[in-house]
């Protein structure tokens, strides 16, 4: 929990597969931070990695009293859990998260800070000019509009992973093995809300760890979320496409005329497939709930930490 004597900022530093980038990301990182003249803590969580990721974390954690905590997952788990993961060993005021991958710099963090001493519960980064493939950023476009009616917000892009975040809010929601962290969650609570633009580069070494399937199923999280508002959207449309089915019987014992006075097989055919893919799509929704609530009900851990590495965080 946090306390008054705790730090100014926890900050969240997932990785996976980052030999290569962790140790410059991180002396940047440091650098930005003292810079700031803030009291801060570092928890570092390899997700999984089975490089020399692992080795790195711990000489950096034996090299540097700011890290109070370094984790490491038994398997990769997602970066929402590795999050998930660092929240318990942190007792900061406020959250930062933000990847490792160097696509984001940690110079950019002023102009977070500047906003979110305004007084914004969430300040976010958003990447104006992405340099990531066609084949991200599309995917990526989808799942924010998902997102943004999930959230009922106007956040741009979500899936950008600098933000600060209000320290209440985030242990609001209890994040553990049994609820990892979720963006969508903690905006939609909030309306304090900011983004600012912040520089993006092309990723140096490696690839993201956010398949096409990663993405597919933690969007099906939000579908599952705003899905009452489709399922009364559509018993909306069946009740005034009733309503006008009835009209039309009617309106042949008054009018010359009928709408569809002819029905062909053709048309039959064509509205029933249309009937069965929307029935199709509606069962899959509810196959996804209630999958989701069998496997809340079993309480399966989403992550397990193999080795923890902590101290206590020096007194401000």
């Amino acid at each position: 929990m946090s306390t008054e004597a705790g730090p100014e900022f926890s900050i969240i530093i997932t990785c996976h597969f980052e030999e290569k980038t962790i140790d410059e990301f991180f002396a940047r990182l440091k650098a930005a931070w003292d810079a700031t003249g803030r009291s801060y803590e570092i928890a570092l969580v390899n997700d999984g990695s089975t490089d020399g990721t692992w080795d790195k974390l711990t000489a950096l954690f034996a090299a540097h009293d700011e890290i109070t905590a370094a984790l490491d997952l038994f398997k990769n788990a997602g970066q929402q859990a590795a999050m998930a993961a660092a929240v318990p060993e942190l007792t900061g005021r406020n959250f930062l998260v933000m990847d490792s991958d160097l696509q984001l710099a940690p110079e950019d963090l002023p102009i977070l800070l500047a906003e979110f001493d305004k007084g914004y519960d969430v300040v976010s980064g958003y990447r104006e000019h992405r340099k990531d493939s066609l084949f991200r950023i599309v995917p990526s476009k989808l799942a924010n509009m998902i997102m943004r009616k999930a959230s009922d917000s106007r956040f741009r892009d979500f899936g950008c992973t600098y933000k600060l975040y209000r320290g209440s809010l985030v242990r609001a929601f209890d994040f553990g093995p049994h609820r990892i962290w979720n963006n969508v969650d903690m905006i939609a609570l909030a309306n304090r809300l900011k983004e600012v633009p912040v520089s993006h580069r092309a990723r140096p070494h490696g690839k993201s760890g956010w398949t096409f399937r990663k993405l597919w199923r933690y969007n099906m999280d939000n579908v599952v979320k705003i899905s009452q508002r489709p399922f009364q959207f559509v018993a909306v449309g069946c009740v005034a496409l009733a309503a006008l089915f009835v009209l039309r019987i009617l309106g042949g014992f008054v009018m010359p005329f009928s709408v569809l006075a002819e029905v062909t097989n053709g048309l039959i055919l064509n509205a029933l497939a249309l009937v069965l893919l929307v029935l199709m799509a509606l069962l899959s929704m509810v196959g996804e709930f209630t999958i989701r609530c069998f496997s809340m009900l079993r309480a399966q851990p989403c992550y397990a930490i193999r080795e923890a590495l902590r101290r206590t965080p020096k007194s401000v």
